[in-house]
């Protein structure tokens, strides 16, 4: 919405073309799996990602709405449903069993603010990075980069948030920034233990 209001619908439209051609997901060394989401019932084999259309829109199910909007969850034994309406959530033990089976080390995905810009799950076999401090002006959450080196040892680089006061005080900020909000109302990316 930002985008259309700002400038015009075409270069929204470029923007979401270019989305559509992008990779899926990455594999580093052949160890770490990136991707934006999580992880997918419907994800047997690797390759399977690799026979995925590209460009494509996202589906409202499957294995490529999954590896964009899955979800990790410490509540969760197996796979439960994802209270953003759309894809699972998956516990621990997928997270273990998918990075035995695939001799893969670690899951680095995005897509959840986390409070200190980045959080391990399932024993650290699984990061969550968020880039964006203050995510939508709401939130006191750090953002964070993680480098990778050639030993495969990851660090991560903290980009902590605007403190409140000065976000406030930003010249020309009349009002509050419009949330990004999905069909049922929730932020697009629901806070896990970010300070509102």
């Amino acid at each position: 919405d930002e985008c259309k209001r700002r400038y015009n619908v075409k270069l929204w439209k470029t923007f979401t073309d270019c989305f559509n051609c992008l990779p899926v997901c990455a594999v580093v060394d052949e160890k770490i799996m990136c991707m934006h989401g999580g992880l997918s019932p419907d994800l047997h084999n690797l390759v399977e990602i690799q026979r995925i259309p590209r460009p494509t829109d996202i589906p409202d199910t499957g294995l490529l709405c999954d590896l964009l909007w899955s979800d990790p969850d410490k509540d969760v034994h197996g796979w439960g449903e994802n209270d953003r309406g759309v894809s699972y959530t998956f516990g621990a033990d997928v997270v273990t069993r998918f990075l035995q089976r695939h001799e893969l080390d670690l899951i680095c995905r995005a897509h959840q603010v986390v409070e200190d810009g980045y959080e391990f799950f399932a024993k650290r076999q699984l990061v969550t990075i968020f880039s964006a401090p203050n995510y939508c002006g709401e939130f006191d959450n750090a953002g964070a980069m993680m480098s990778v080196d050639e030993a495969l040892m990851c660090s991560f680089q903290i980009l902590k948030p605007a403190e409140k006061k000065a976000r406030l005080s930003t010249p020309g900020s009349g009002s509050r920034p419009p949330q990004l909000l999905g069909s049922t109302g929730r932020v697009l990316t629901p806070p896990r233990g970010a300070k509102k």
